[in-house]
C-alpha cells in the first residue's frame, strides 16, 4: 500500500489540480500527503558586472522567497477545499535550478508515491521535467503524473492499460503498482510488435499474467500491431479504445549532460496522456 505521498508544486497557478489529485489518491489508500512548495531560481547567471553581481543575486532571491510563498498560500487554499480528514505536511523552500535534482531525489526517496502535474504544455517551465526526472531517476520513486486539465486519479481505477515489452522498467513499475493493479475491476497487459525470438515468443505477456492473477488482479493480454508511427501513438490509442483511466508502464531515460533525462518514448507518451500515467524506473 501507499502510506506516504509527496507532491511538488512549483507553480501557483497548478497548486488547485495538483493537490486536488495528490489529496484524492492520499486519502483512497489512507495516507499521509507530503507537500514541497518549490520556489526556484530560473536564472543561471553565467557572468555579472563589477560590483553588481551580489545586487543581482539578492534581487534574484528575494524574488524566489516571494514565489515560494506564493506557492505556499496557493497550497494552503487548495488544501482548505479537501476532505478535513486529509493528513498532509508542507514545507516551503526555494532553490536554483542546479540544486532541484538533490532536493527533490531526497523527498522522493521516502515517498511510497509522488504525484505530479505533466511537464509538458503553456506555461511549463524546465523546472516540471526536471522535478519528475530527479524523483524517478534519482529518487527511485514511482511517479503519477496527472495530465493539464484532464482526469484526476479515480479512488478506485476500473481500468488500466499496462505496458509490457519485457524490460526491468516495464517490471518495476508493474511491481509498484501492483496497490493500483488489485484493486482494478480489468487490466490489460499491452504488448506491441513483440519480437518473434525470446523467452515470451510463444506467449507475449503471458508470464506477467500468470503473475498479477495469483495476486488477485483481474489481468488479460492484449497483443496489437505497431499500426502508427510510434508506440506511444498505439499506447494512446488503446487507452482510449479501452476507456481506461490510468495507464503504467516503464519510464526511460538516457544520459546526457545531466545525470538522466526522459527518453524519447516516455517524452511522446507523457505529452500527448490524455489520462494519469504511473511510472517506474
Amino acid at each position: 500500500m501507499f502510506k506516504t505521498l509527496l507532491t511538488v508544486v512549483t507553480d501557483a497557478a497548478q497548486a488547485e489540480a495538483t493537490l486536488t489529485a495528490a489529496s484524492r489518491l492520499a486519502l483512497a489508500h489512507d495516507a499521509h500527503l507530503d507537500i514541497l512548495a518549490l520556489g526556484v531560481d530560473r536564472t543561471q547567471l553565467g557572468y555579472s558586472y563589477l560590483g553588481t553581481g551580489a545586487v543581482v543575486l539578492q534581487a534574484t532571491l528575494d524574488r524566489t522567497e516571494q514565489e515560494a510563498r506564493e506557492i505556499e498560500t496557493a497550497c494552503k487554499t487548495a488544501l482548505g477545499e479537501q476532505d478535513p480528514t486529509l493528513r498532509w505536511s508542507m514545507e516551503a523552500v526555494v532553490s536554483q535550478l542546479g540544486g532541484l535534482t538533490e532536493l527533490v531525489a531526497q523527498r522522493a526517496r521516502f515517498a511510497d508515491l509522488v504525484v505530479l502535474p505533466r511537464p509538458y504544455g503553456k506555461g511549463q517551465g524546465t523546472e516540471a521535467e526536471a522535478v519528475i526526472e530527479a524523483a524517478l531517476f534519482d529518487g527511485h520513486a514511482p511517479v503519477v503524473v496527472v495530465p493539464q486539465g484532464g482526469a484526476v486519479p479515480s479512488d478506485r481505477p476500473r481500468r488500466i492499460v499496462l505496458a509490457w515489452n519485457q524490460s526491468a522498467e516495464a517490471m518495476t513499475a508493474t511491481r509498484r503498482a501492483l496497490p493500483l493493479l488489485k484493486q482494478a475491476d480489468a487490466v490489460v497487459i499491452t504488448v506491441i510488435d513483440p519480437p518473434s525470438f525470446g523467452p515470451e515468443r510463444s506467449d507475449p505477456g503471458g508470464l506477467l499474467c500468470q503473475m498479477l492473477v495469483r495476486h488477485g488482479v483481474k489481468a488479460e493480454v492484449s497483443v496489437l500491431a505497431k499500426t502508427l508511427p510510434r508506440v506511444s501513438d498505439v499506447l494512446a490509442r488503446q487507452v482510449r479504445d479501452l476507456d481506461a483511466d490510468l495507464l503504467v508502464m516503464g519510464a526511460y531515460g538516457h544520459s546526457r549532460f545531466r545525470e538522466a533525462i526522459l527518453g524519447g518514448a516516455t517524452r511522446d507518451l507523457l505529452e500527448q496522456a490524455e489520462v494519469p500515467v504511473f511510472l517506474a524506473h
